[in-house]
């Protein structure tokens, strides 16, 4: 059987270390099931060390040479890995980023379809028919507080949230994912339809995902699992990997409108 071979295009901030670890992760766990499916990841990088607004307009100027790069790299599909840089820019921002950079490609002559870690999230959501969801966040509160408007603005509630208030991206990138499950007790999901383990792609989270919704019932998911269930789309790949959580697991209901 012929091998199909995949490049994966990566946008991220100069200080994350997350994206470039759980999106391989997930897509190597997924080689084993379809033998046939090969993939590799290509980075490009924009400067960010702390998670504040300022750093993050600033950040996202970069995001189309970054574009280009990858372009010229011939990757099949781009990723813009940094949720909060483009909901800190007010609602729907996401489709305006993913249109400009696809159009980057385009004018580069390398034309490749562009997902957004933050669009991934809200689809993702929707793709899990929920409607109403509690999440985790590694911000401080005022990014969280903005996270949750742009959420709210696509017509998802956010029923409860907790911030680990954590500035510094570098140290985002050393926390324990394990940790994750005892957080996630603490939520108040009483009226939610899913758990978002991490609104963020620089905190880990992939190793406590499917504990968590095994152990909340609920469906869980993150902005990386989002991330990577958009990619496998845009690719026109079933989109399933194993032990991801819900939204990987196939088989889903049919998406919220």
């Amino acid at each position: 059987m012929a091998k199909k071979h995949f490049r994966i295009g990566l946008i991220v901030p100069s200080s994350n270390t997350t994206m470039e670890t759980e999106i391989p992760a997930m897509l190597r766990a997924r080689e084993a099931l379809f033998p046939d499916e090969t993939f590799t990841f290509h980075s490009s990088r924009m400067r960010m060390l702390h998670v504040t607004k300022e750093e993050l307009k600033q950040m996202d100027c970069d995001s189309d040479r970054c574009a280009v790069e990858l372009s010229d790299a011939a990757c099949d599909v781009l990723a813009y890995a940094c949720l909060v840089a483009i909901m800190s820019q007010g609602p729907g921002y996401h489709q305006e980023s993913e249109q400009r950079l696809h159009q980057v490609t385009v004018d580069n002559q390398m034309p490749a379809p562009v997902v957004s870690s933050a669009g991934a999230l809200i689809e993702g959501i929707r793709a899990l028919g929920a409607r109403r969801v509690a999440l985790i966040a590694p911000y401080m509160k005022p990014l969280t507080e903005l996270v949750i408007e742009y959420i709210e603005s696509s017509g998802i509630e956010v029923t409860d949230s907790i911030s680990l208030e954590v500035p510094d991206n570098r140290e985002v990138g050393r926390l324990d994912p394990m940790n994750l499950v005892n957080i996630a007790d603490r939520l108040d999901i009483s009226r939610a339809e899913a758990i978002v383990l991490s609104a963020c792609v620089q905190m880990p989270s992939l190793p406590a995902i499917q504990l968590v919704q095994d152990r909340l019932k609920l469906p869980v998911l993150s902005a990386a699992t989002s991330t990577v269930y958009q990619l496998l789309k845009a690719l026109n790949l079933e989109p399933v990997v194993p032990n991801a959580g819900r939204l990987l697991a196939g088989n889903l209901p049919q998406p919220v409108a």
